[in-house]
């Protein structure tokens, strides 16, 4: 039998995060997250800080930087290669650890473009979640703590540089419904009804 691989997308405070953990009790198969940037880390040799310093020069670019970018060709550089430690190559090597898991497990992968990077995969089921603002701030303010004006900052901040990371690597806007499978609004719903709507589809589409 083919693997089954779900990837993630999400909305700050829609609870997508939390969603995918239980999503993994629920279905017996690993969650990776933050964790691929450690594999891609392992295996390129270039370190985990540098991943995370690419992540941060995305959020700093001006808006024609992220428009403007050419196409990514996907191809992985030699270490000795100028550009070995751009934020594309960077970008390469975890998508090119996204398709090894892909190829090799039934997973489910959160956020890192993973819907992209898998576009052209058979099995694949491509999520996203998203939740009205007020829900946002009550579960950011639930989880985090703090107050509505910081929640509010917050879940600004991080949907802009999630946006603005899949455009700089993909070409296609984050929160474009065409790019997924199912959207699913997260507001006023509890998390086991969530997982239930969601095991649902799933086995809808794997039949």
């Amino acid at each position: 039998m083919a693997n089954t691989v779900i990837t993630i997308a999400r909305g700050y405070g829609s609870g997508g995060r939390q969603l995918g953990i239980k999503l993994s009790d629920k279905l017996g198969i690993p969650y990776y997250d933050k964790d691929l940037i450690k594999k891609a880390s392992e295996e390129s040799g270039i370190s985990e800080a540098l991943f995370g310093e690419s992540d941060e020069m995305i959020k700093k670019k001006p808006l024609f930087g992220i428009f403007k970018k050419k196409q990514n060709d996907g191809r992985i550089l030699d270490p000795g290669d100028s550009d070995f430690t751009s934020e594309d190559n960077i970008f390469n090597y975890q998508a090119k650890i996204i398709r090894d898991l892909a190829e090799s497990e039934s997973c489910i992968i959160i956020g890192r473009c993973a819907d992209y990077v898998l576009r052209d995969y058979e099995n694949v089921i491509k999520l996203f979640f998203y939740a009205p603002f007020e829900d946002c701030i009550d579960r950011v303010i639930d989880v985090y703590g703090g107050t509505a004006e910081e929640a509010k900052k917050k879940i600004a901040q991080v949907d802009n540089y999630r946006a603005r990371y899949y455009k700089y690597h993909t070409g296609r806007d984050w929160n474009d419904s065409r790019n997924y499978d199912f959207c699913l609004n997260t507001g006023s719903m509890s998390y086991d009804k969530l997982i239930e709507i969601v095991t649902g589809y799933i086995d809808i589409k794997n039949k």
